[in-house]
């Protein structure tokens, strides 16, 4: 009996590269050495990128326990249902972004139920996500309504470099009044607990950017370091939480590649996202921590602009894939050790 970890993989925008990806890294067989990989989507749209790896075919199941996790062929549950001719690569449409939904539903359900350990996301599109009517800034706040989850964070990581944000997706403009000493200080906490829980780190070591260049250089180019930052940070200390900072942003990520640093806390997207796509652009994970579920993602969009063209790389989802069943194995073990 195979009782490697069961992984759920969504589908993503079936206009986009998702099932493009997942046909691709389904075919390396060192993903069935780790995982019983289980695909929620539609057949007819996954069995399209099966022309280029005729070694692949798609078994159909009803329900998780009955995935094999054998190499050569994917499990999957029809989340959704397709008309063949509606679905045109890069071209999205309303009934799309509706089935790439369901398919995050049922899997939060699956994960939620423990009939299966992790769930990996391939990319959506939040425009169309609004336009199929579920109002949500993206597929982190749709998964954490669903787990109704108030606490979470977004983190991004690679092998050199991890980086968790504050503030996710809003314009620069609107940043320093985003900020909050509550905001900060629920960033570290959840930050520092899940790098124990799901990351083996015992005593992790988490340093917290600046918003201002030179740390705001004592109140010289902006006043939110003092002001919110720096308190954050001791509020923090006193619950625990043994964080350094604020470091100027311009060195910070220098200091966590060289070994420093465990995670980096950084204020708003571009500023974490950045260096961690400098350092990882094709193998970074997007991972919602907080979360009662695990949940991991590719980093990249839905790439309209080279869909159906049969060049996507999956070196993201094959990270997220292995990320998923790391953060899984931890969660479990830990959560064994609490019992005994």
């Amino acid at each position: 009996m195979n009782t490697l970890p069961l992984v759920g993989i969504t589908m993503g925008d079936p206009s986009g590269i998702g099932p493009e990806i997942i046909v691709k890294a389904l075919a390396d067989p060192s993903i069935y050495d780790l995982c019983r990989p289980l695909v929620l989507g539609d057949r007819g749209i996954i069995s399209r990128h099966l022309r280029e790896t005729p070694k692949l075919f798609i078994r159909q199941i009803s329900h998780p326990s009955q995935a094999d996790g054998k190499a050569g062929q994917i499990d999957l549950i029809a989340s959704c249902s397709l008309k063949g001719d509606l679905i045109v690569p890069g071209t999205p449409v309303v009934e799309g972004g509706q089935a790439m939904v369901e398919c995050i539903v049922q899997a939060v359900a699956l994960a939620k139920s423990g009939d299966i350990a992790a769930m990996v996301t391939c990319p959506i599109s939040k425009a169309l996500m609004h336009r199929a009517g579920h109002c949500f800034e993206g597929h982190t706040e749709l998964i954490a309504d669903l787990t109704n989850c108030q606490d979470y964070v977004m983190m991004l990581a690679g092998k050199t470099l991890r980086v968790a944000l504050v503030t996710i997706h809003c314009a620069l403009k609107d940043v320093p009044s985003l900020l909050s000493k509550e905001s900060i200080i629920k960033t570290i906490a959840v930050t520092s607990e899940a790098l124990v829980q799901d990351f083996d780190l015992e005593s992790p070591r988490v340093a917290v950017a600046a918003l201002n260049p030179h740390a705001g250089e004592e109140g010289m180019f902006g006043k939110e370091e003092k002001e919110i930052i720096e308190p954050a940070l001791e509020q923090a200390r006193r619950k625990g939480y043994p964080i350094e900072g604020p470091f100027p942003p311009d060195t910070v990520f220098h200091r966590a590649v060289s070994g420093h640093f465990d995670a980096v806390i950084a204020m708003y997207h571009d500023q974490g996202l950045i260096p961690l796509k400098l350092l990882h652009f094709s193998d970074a994970v997007n991972v919602t921590l907080g979360l009662p579920i695990i949940r991991t993602s590719v980093d990249h969009g839905t790439a309209y602009d080279i869909a159906g063209q049969d060049v996507a790389d999956p070196s993201s989802l094959k990270a997220a894939i292995r990320m998923a069943v790391f953060m899984a194995k931890n969660r479990a073990r830990k959560a064994i050790g609490s019992k005994e």
